[in-house]
C-alpha cells in the first residue's frame, strides 16, 4: 500500500471505526485525523474524543452539525416530498453528503492526503460518501478499508481488537444486534433476524416510537406553520429547523407514527430489508402535501410529483452534489415561494390525519367558484360542454375506426 502522510477518518468511536483507525496507522503508516459529526444521533459524541486520544490521534474534530443538516439538507429534500420507491424518506442517504462535505473541508484544512470511511463494500453508503467527496474535491484519495482488508465479520473485528489492544465498549444491555444509523430525521435498522423478509420486526427493534397498539388512547392535535415550504413553527412556536424536527420527532414517536418496514433496491444491485423510524419526517411530509394542495397550481404540483421519484433516486444513489440534483432543486425551491400557511394534524395510534389547512396569502381555493350553492355567475357551467366535446374528439374519432 502506498504511504500516506495524513488521512481524515469519519469516526464514531464504535468498533468498526476504532479498528479502522488502528488499521490505517498500521497499513498505511499515516497520521489519522478524526472527524465526528453530531447530526442528532442522540448519543454523546464527545465520548469519541477520549477514544481517539487513546488511539494516538492528535487532531480531533467534533462538530455540531444539526442545524446545517436540517436547514441545508433535510428541509430542501422535504420540499420535494421525496420518497424512494414510494416509502423510504432517505434518512441515511441525506446525511452522507453532509459528512463528506466536512471530511473534504477538514482534509484541506489539515493538509491531509486522503479521507477514509467505514462503509462496507456491499452497501449504498460507500457510493454516497465517495460520489459526494469527488464532486467537491476531484483529486481526493479515498480509503475504504472494508474493500481492502480481509476482515469479513464482527468476530473478525473483535479478534483484531484483542490482538491490537483496542478497547471495545460493552453496553450494559448487550447493545443492539442490528446495524443502526440515527440522525435528526430517522433511525434505520438492518441485519440480524431482519434479513428474513418474511419475519416481522420484533417490537424490541424500535428505539424511538411506541407501538401504535400501545400509543395514547387520546388523539393529539398539532399545527405546523410553513414558510416557503419549510416548517417554521409548531403550535405557534417559532423554531429553528433542527429544533422543529426534534419537537416533531417526539410528538410522532409518542403516537407510534413513522415506522416503515421496506425491501428496497440498493444502488449496488441487491435487494435489502430495512426498518425505519421517521416520526417527525412523516408529520412534515403529510402536512407539506396538504399545504401544497391549497397553494400550488395544478400543473406545478403534478410536475413536481412526476419529477419526485427521479429526485429521490438521485439522493438515494449519492448524487446530492450532481448538477441534475441542483437543477431540480432550483425548480422545486421556486415552486415553494407560495407554500405558506398552516396545517392542522391529528395524531392517533400510528395515523396522521389532516384536519385543516389555510393560507391567507396564497390559497388558490376559491369558495365562490367551487360552492354547490348559488355562485352569482362566478363560473359558467355551460362552458363545460365545449370543454368536454373538445377533449372527447380524439376518443370519438378512434371509436369510429373501431
Amino acid at each position: 500500500m502506498s504511504k500516506l502522510k495524513k488521512t481524515v477518518l469519519a469516526y464514531s468511536g464504535g468498533l468498526d471505526t476504532s479498528i479502522i483507525l488502528n488499521w490505517l496507522q498500521q497499513e498505511y503508516g499515516c497520521e489519522v485525523v478524526t472527524f465526528t459529526a453530531d447530526i442528532g444521533q442522540g448519543e454523546e459524541v464527545e465520548q469519541s474524543r477520549a477514544k481517539a486520544k487513546a488511539g494516538g490521534v492528535r487532531e480531533i474534530f467534533i462538530e455540531d452539525l444539526r442545524e446545517e443538516f436540517a436547514r441545508d439538507f433535510v428541509f430542501p429534500m422535504l420540499r420535494a416530498n421525496a420518497l424512494y420507491e414510494g416509502e423510504y424518506q432517505l434518512g441515511t442517504a441525506i446525511a452522507r453528503p453532509l459528512i463528506a462535505k466536512h471530511l473534504v473541508r477538514i482534509a484541506a484544512q489539515t493538509g491531509a492526503d486522503a479521507i477514509a470511511h467505514g462503509a462496507t463494500g456491499k452497501g449504498n453508503d460507500q457510493v454516497r460518501f465517495e460520489l459526494s467527496a469527488y464532486a467537491l474535491a476531484p483529486h481526493i484519495k479515498i480509503i475504504a478499508p472494508w474493500r481492502e482488508w480481509d476482515l469479513q465479520s464482527r468476530q473478525d473485528l473483535l479478534r483484531y481488537a484483542r490482538a491490537h489492544g483496542i478497547a471495545v465498549d460493552k453496553k450494559p444491555d448487550g447493545g443492539s444486534p442490528y446495524s443502526m444509523d440515527a440522525n435528526l430525521l430517522h433511525i434505520s435498522y438492518e441485519g440480524g433476524e431482519l434479513e428474513d423478509p418474511w419475519q416481522p420486526p420484533p417490537e424490541a427493534v424500535w428505539r424511538w416510537s411506541v407501538s401504535p397498539l400501545q400509543a395514547p388512547d387520546t388523539p393529539q392535535e398539532v399545527t405546523l406553520t410553513f414558510r416557503c415550504g419549510d416548517v417554521s413553527a409548531v403550535d405557534g412556536e417559532t423554531l429553528t429547523p433542527a429544533a422543529g424536527m426534534e419537537k416533531l420527532n417526539a410528538l410522532g414517536a409518542k403516537h407510534g407514527i413513522g415506522r416503515a418496514d421496506i425491501v428496497e433496491n440498493r444502488y449496488v444491485g441487491m435487494k435489502n430489508r430495512g426498518c425505519y423510524e421517521t416520526p417527525g419526517g412523516a408529520l412534515i411530509l403529510k402536512a407539506h402535501r396538504a399545504m401544497e394542495s391549497l397553494t400550488l397550481d395544478r400543473e406545478v404540483a403534478h410536475l413536481k410529483d412526476e419529477l419526485m421519484p427521479r429526485y429521490a433516486t438521485l439522493i438515494y444513489n449519492g448524487y446530492w452534489f450532481s448538477p441534475e440534483r441542483r437543477m431540480l432543486q432550483q425548480m422545486i425551491d421556486a415552486s415553494q415561494q407560495s407554500v405558506n400557511g398552516e396545517v392542522k394534524l391529528r395524531l392517533y395510534k400510528g395515523n396522521v390525519e389532516v384536519l385543516g389547512r389555510r393560507s391567507a396569502e396564497h390559497s388558490l381555493f376559491d369558495e365562490k367558484i367551487v360552492t354547490f350553492e348559488h355562485d352569482a355567475g362566478a363560473y359558467q357551467q355551460a362552458d363545460a360542454s365545449g370543454f368536454i366535446r373538445l377533449n372527447a374528439l380524439r376518443l370519438r374519432l378512434a371509436a369510429r375506426l373501431r
